[in-house]
């Protein structure tokens, strides 16, 4: 029996569509992502096997090929190549926004610079999850993604948005949370106000805020499985 995934009310445009995937909960795919995704001729991913389980048991439409950080230019050429024969091209990476901290940037990039059309299906992103979770103000902010993995280039940067007027959002791996967040003590204060998201949409989704101190010792008494937002508030702010 066809999947009514795979029909849709209209015909899609030769373009790129660089379409969001869940980051955690799968309900979360939109109805739009699903229709494209299984309309798609080629879909460029970050991880074939990962992109393949969103499918589930059925069969993607068009062909799974990689495009991750180490081979994003030299798959764009062949991206914008689809597009201009007429093909329908899906870009995906594991979770979220493709090209906020996730490969896409160079293959939208190498579209905008031959004139070819880009398009942008909305849905998850996990700074956006954390920032309107947190308490912390949103009226701005600046996203950072991940800092360098280097002590000394870590508190730089941390001293030069030391008196930003926004808020602060940075992307952290588990492996160097519990560092990070102690070069944030040690540089803006222990009473400096923060917020802390993990596993976004999953069943143990946590988010903690409060002074920097206090959120450090939080997590370091519990699990930190997974990857972090870390949103810090501009000096002054208390909750």
């Amino acid at each position: 029996m066809e999947s009514d995934l795979a029909t849709g009310e209209e015909r899609l445009e030769a373009a790129l569509y660089v379409v969001a995937t869940p980051i955690g909960n799968r309900a979360e795919l939109s109805p739009r992502a699903r229709r494209i995704l299984y309309a798609a001729d080629l879909i460029a991913c970050e991880d074939t096997r990962h992109t393949r389980r969103l499918f589930g048991e059925e069969s993607p439409g068009g062909q799974l090929v990689a495009c991750h950080e180490h081979n994003e230019s030299e798959i764009a050429p062949r991206l914008a190549k689809a597009v201009r024969e007429g093909s329908v091209v899906a870009l995906v990476s594991d979770a979220g926004m493709p090209a906020v901290s996730d490969p896409g940037f160079r293959v939208v990039r190498h579209l905008r610079a031959e004139g070819l059309p880009v398009r942008v299906v909305s849905g998850p992103c996990a700074f956006v999850n954390a920032l309107a979770g947190s308490g912390l103000p949103s009226d701005g902010f600046l996203f950072l993604g991940f800092l360098p993995p280097k002590r000394a280039a870590r508190i730089r940067a941390l001293e030069l948005y030391r008196e930003f007027d926004y808020t602060l959002i940075f992307y952290e791996s588990t492996h160097r949370i519990e560092k990070f967040l102690a070069e944030i003590v040690e540089t803006l204060g222990p009473e400096r106000v923060i917020s802390v998201a993990r596993e976004l949409t999953k069943r143990h989704e946590q988010q903690i805020t409060g002074t920097a101190e206090a959120v450090a010792k939080t997590l370091a008494a519990g699990s930190r499985k997974g990857e972090f937002v870390v949103l810090i508030a501009k000096n002054g702010f208390s909750l």
